[in-house]
């Protein structure tokens, strides 16, 4: 497959993963889960598949450096820099304007630097699979089967099968779905026609781009300036030119909702998204107590179902159930573990404050 390439998406800040995810040093560039980054297990799973060639990265420009020198053997004219945050719309639109001037019959494997994946043998034959599927025209998106009711996702309502393709299930998307409440989760569930959104996308980039002339036009003329100025000296200041006139909007929103001839392939690939704390307890073995202790001595009397991750302090602990712990050189975060999506909240309290020694 010589002209299949994957597009990691490693531009976001994390401020759910405050304060160990910092503006100098986001999320997808520390060490959540092992010894390796969230950005070098993204690449690591790619081993095998494709070499480093065809692996494209789009980031913002104060993190190329750090993300760069986490994994030397990808070219570093494979990193393309967006000059500031205008969501995955604008953000896979320019990976792609870069990629059809390097090579027009590509097919792009759209995938991120914040999700955790188990069964890495899987996943790379699904994307191989679902690169095959997206050949034959259509745009293919991977639907993680559901193993509870999840509020936290969105999800992808399949129609009849289409095809088998090396093993995996394709079928067509009949629509995606808003993130439901409780009742409507479960009552998904139920159904067996559900997966939840992986925001993993695979097509051919002459499709992707189809599909920006006709519902993003506005974002398609502006990719299209930049596309025209990639073959001149000045690509980089067109970009900079341009880009602050971009609309903010996500690739669901502006392209996936409305766009024809998806298939979904439904797949269990023991897939996390990385969004909070909440998230990185889920993938540790926790102790008898249901705790989970990361880097901290930690003395518990009657404490439960919490994650404590410490640095030099001795985090002692009393009465308490389903809290987070975080303790850095200069900050303790304490938050209850069902308000792990919250902690965005306090980072946008020290930006309003003025408190930028704290992000």
């Amino acid at each position: 497959m010589s002209n299949f390439y994957a597009l990691i998406m490693a531009g976001g800040s994390g401020t759910r993963l405050w304060p160990i995810s910092r503006q100098n040093r986001p999320k997808q560039a520390i060490e959540l889960i092992d010894n390796r980054t969230m950005f070098q297990h993204a690449v690591d799973r790619l081993e095998t598949l494709l070499p480093p060639d065809r692996i494209m990265v789009v980031t913002a420009r104060e993190y190329v450096e750090i993300l760069a020198g986490q994994v030397p053997d990808v070219p570093r004219e494979n990193f393309i820099v967006e000059p500031m945050a205008r969501d995955t719309a604008a953000a896979i639109g320019l990976a792609a304007v870069h990629l059809r001037h390097r090579d027009p019959e590509a097919v792009m494997a759209v995938l991120t630097a914040d999700h955790y994946i188990r069964d890495v043998d899987k996943f790379r034959r699904v994307l191989s699979a679902a690169a095959q599927v997206a050949r034959q025209g259509h745009i293919v998106t991977l639907g993680i089967q559901p193993s509870f009711p999840s509020t936290g996702f969105g999800y992808i309502r399949q129609r009849e099968q289409l095809d088998e393709v090396d093993g995996f299930e394709v079928c067509w998307v009949d629509s995606f779905v808003e993130k439901p409440d409780l009742d409507r989760a479960t009552e998904f569930l139920t159904t067996g026609l559900y997966s939840w959104n992986s925001g993993m996308f695979i097509w051919q980039i002459s499709r992707i781009m189809a599909e920006f002339a006709r519902q993003m036009p506005e974002l398609y003329a502006q990719l299209q300036m930049i596309a025209a100025a990639l073959a001149t000296s000045g690509g980089t200041e067109v970009v900079s030119d341009v880009w602050p006139q971009v609309r903010k909007e996500t690739i669901d929103y502006g392209v996936m909702e409305g766009a024809e001839d998806v298939i979904v392939i439904p797949v269990d690939i023991g897939w996390t998204d990385i969004g909070d704390w909440a998230a990185i307890y889920q993938l540790h073995e926790p102790d008898g107590s249901g705790n989970v202790v990361v880097g901290a001595e930690h003395l518990s009397v009657g404490t439960n179902t919490s994650f404590i991750q410490g640095g030099k302090k001795l985090v002692a602990t009393i009465g308490l159930e389903n809290v987070i712990i975080i303790d850095t050189d200069d900050v303790i975060l304490v938050c209850a573990r069902d308000r792990a999506q919250d902690v965005k909240l306090i980072v946008e309290q020290l930006q309003s404050e003025g408190k930028i020694e704290f992000l």
